[in-house]
């Protein structure tokens, strides 16, 4: 290897989590600073944590409020569909047998007056 050209090696670096973790390390750098670490990382730990990068996580949020507020109107409008349709076959079955009493009572009176005859 080239002489003085490579850089300073630290075989004690410091590195230091933010959660307050340390280890040793080597490196080029005499510490580190690192935001996650085995000891505090969701993948590790089994946690849910939340990263929020511009807003995207509210504006997520915001969606997904939205798309639950159309589906409750979606729902409410299909349910009122359905008794509409419910109260409209009651109707015709009701005036279905509506119109076998009276073809009922027709056939009795023709039959009456058949007897009577």
């Amino acid at each position: 290897m080239k002489k003085d050209i490579h850089p300073q090696y630290y075989d004690n670096a410091v590195v230091k989590c933010a959660c307050g973790n340390t280890w040793l390390t080597g490196s080029t750098q005499r510490e580190l600073r690192t935001e996650l670490c085995s000891a505090c990382h969701p993948f590790f730990t089994g946690e849910q944590r939340i990263v929020d990068t511009a807003g995207q996580v509210e504006r997520y949020m915001r969606r997904l409020e939205q798309f639950e507020e159309k589906r409750q109107i979606v729902e409410a409008r299909m349910a009122k569909e359905e008794a509409e349709r419910k109260r409209r076959e009651a109707a015709i079955a009701a005036a279905a047998e509506a119109e076998r009493a009276r073809q009922s009572a027709v056939a009795q009176a023709e039959d009456l007056t058949e007897i009577e005859e």
